[in-house]
């Protein structure tokens, strides 16, 4: 059930950035150190610090050593850094988007 889940959010996730007028992955991928700097700053309203925690806390899971579920296990310990790496990946390219969106509306909200 949360696997798949998972796979939906990455699914969603792909078809965001597959979609018409979206930025694509390359320009979401540039503006993930942006989008830390500005939800640190708090200058970024989409997204909390807690939320920013929680990826943190997922890549610290998938590069740790030391998991729930232990690799020796084969499938079921790979499984649960995949689905890990799904929901991160997911959540980050979704919330990139939605950052890069927000950065052009204000940018020609800006007067030059």
């Amino acid at each position: 059930m949360v696997k798949a889940a998972r796979a939906a959010q990455a699914w969603r996730a792909y078809r965001d950035v597959a979609g018409q007028g979206s930025p694509g992955i390359g320009a979401r991928l540039r503006a993930v150190p942006r989008l830390v700097g500005a939800v640190l700053n708090g200058t970024y309203p989409g997204m909390g610090r807690g939320r920013l925690a929680m990826m943190g806390l997922g890549v610290l899971y998938i590069l740790s050593p030391v998991d729930v579920i232990p690799e020796f296990l084969l499938l079921v310990g790979v499984a649960d850094d995949f689905g890990v790496f799904l929901w991160l990946m997911g959540s980050l390219l979704g919330e990139s988007g939605r950052y890069v969106d927000w950065e052009r509306t204000r940018i020609r909200a800006v007067p030059s």
